[in-house]
C-alpha cells in the first residue's frame, strides 16, 4: 500500500524570462495540493537554467498553500555554507507550520574545477560526510560558538536561531550508494533513492542494487524496519495525455533508454528506466519492484524538459489513477 504520494521538478525557466518559469513551478505546487499530493519536492540546479536556490521557492509556497509537504532533493552541501543553510532552513520551516523536508547529499560541486575561484577562491574546502554532520549540528540546535550573551544592547545566541524544533527529525539523506544509505541510516536520517545507483559489487539489476541500499539503511537506522524511505523515479502516466503528448512521452523514454542497460562510467551508475503508460500498466511494473515493494512513500521525478501543461496532465493522472492504483488515498 502506497501511504504517501509526492512529486519531484527542477523548474526549468527561460533566461530571457525567468520569472515565468519559476512561477509555473508555484503554481505546479499549488496544484499538487489541490489534488491532494502529500509532498512536493525541488532539486538545485546551479549554473544552469533550474532553480538555484529552492528554498526561497519553497518560502513563497509556503504562502500560497497550507498543507503539503515541501522538500529538496536534493541540496547538494558542497554548494552550501551549512551554518547559514541551516538559517534559511528553519526560517521557512517556521513560515511553513512545520511542512519542509530538507534532502541533503555532499561531495565536490558538479564541474568543481571550473567554479572553484568563483565559489571558494584560495580555500580548500571539506566536501565529506564531515560537511553533513556540521549542518546536522547546526539543524538539531548545538552550540555553534561558545559565546552567548549581550553586547551592549544586542542579545547574542550560542545555537542557530531561529531554532525550529521538529526539522531536524525531517531532515533527508539522498544516497546512490551503499556507503550513503549506512551513513544516513547510522545519523538516523531518512533516505531518499532516486532513479540512479551505484553498481559496486556484481549485481547490475537496477531494483536488486536499490533493495540492498533500502535494507543496509534500516539495519543501520535506530528505527530499523520502521526508518522512511522515499523512493524517486521518473513515472508519466498517460491515462488523459493527448496522442501528440503520448507520442513525445514514448520518444524521451525511448531516448534515454540505453543507459540503463549496464553500468555508466568510472563510477558505474545505473539508471532506471522511465515508466510510461496507463496507470494500470505503470502500476503493474511497480508493484514487480523489489525495492518499490519495501517503501510506502515515494517521490516521483517529473521528466526535465516538459511543458507546464505537460506536467499538469502527469500529476492529474498520477493523483487520480496511478496513485489509487497504488493503493493511495488523496490526502485532504
Amino acid at each position: 500500500m502506497l501511504r504517501k504520494l509526492g512529486f519531484l521538478t527542477i523548474g526549468l525557466f527561460d533566461e530571457a524570462d525567468p520569472r515565468r518559469g519559476h512561477e509555473s513551478t508555484l503554481e505546479i505546487i499549488e496544484l499538487g495540493e489541490r489534488l491532494g499530493f502529500d509532498s512536493a519536492w525541488l532539486r538545485h540546479r546551479h549554473l544552469q537554467f533550474g532553480i538555484s536556490s529552492p528554498v526561497a521557492v519553497l518560502a513563497a509556497a509556503t504562502q500560497r498553500t497550507s498543507r503539503i509537504e515541501l522538500g529538496t532533493a536534493v541540496t547538494p552541501l558542497g554548494w552550501e555554507n551549512p551554518l547559514r543553510l541551516a538559517e534559511d532552513l528553519a526560517t521557512v520551516d517556521l513560515l511553513s507550520g512545520g511542512r519542509l523536508n530538507p534532502g541533503i547529499s555532499v561531495g565536490p560541486p558538479m564541474n568543481y574545477e571550473t567554479v572553484k575561484d568563483a565559489l571558494y577562491p584560495g580555500i580548500d574546502e571539506d566536501f565529506s560526510y564531515a560537511r553533513a554532520e556540521r549542518f546536522l549540528a547546526c539543524v538539531s540546535g548545538e552550540p555553534v560558538t561558545d559565546f552567548a550573551g549581550t553586547v551592549g544592547f544586542e542579545q547574542f545566541s550560542n545555537r542557530v536561531q531561529p531554532h525550529s524544533p521538529g526539522l531536524a527529525s525531517r531532515l533527508w539523506y539522498g544516497g546512490g550508494s551503499l556507503r550513503s544509505a549506512q551513513w544516513a541510516g547510522e545519523h538516523g536520517m531518512n533516505f531518499l533513492t532516486s532513479s540512479v545507483v551505484k553498481a559496486e559489487g556484481d549485481e547490475t539489476n537496477f531494483a536488486e542494487i536499490q533493495l540492498s541500499h533500502v535494507r543496509a539503511f534500516r539495519a543501520a537506522h535506530p528505527d530499523g524496519d520502521k526508518a522512511r524511505v522515499s523512493q524517486g523515479l521518473v513515472v508519466i502516466p498517460t491515462d488523459s495525455a493527448t496522442p501528440e503528448q503520448r507520442a513525445r512521452y514514448a520518444a524521451y523514454a525511448a531516448k534515454r533508454f540505453p543507459r540503463t542497460r549496464a553500468p555508466q562510467g568510472p563510477a558505474r551508475m545505473m539508471f532506471a528506466p522511465d515508466l510510461v503508460g496507463p496507470s494500470a500498466q505503470i502500476a503493474e511494473s511497480l508493484e514487480a519492484h523489489v525495492a518499490f515493494r519495501e517503501i510506502d512513500e515515494v517521490a516521483f521525478a517529473l521528466p526535465f524538459t516538459f511543458e507546464h501543461e505537460d506536467y499538469v496532465q502527469i500529476l492529474t493522472d498520477m493523483a487520480q489513477s496511478l496513485g489509487p492504483a497504488l493503493g493511495w488515498k488523496p490526502a485532504s
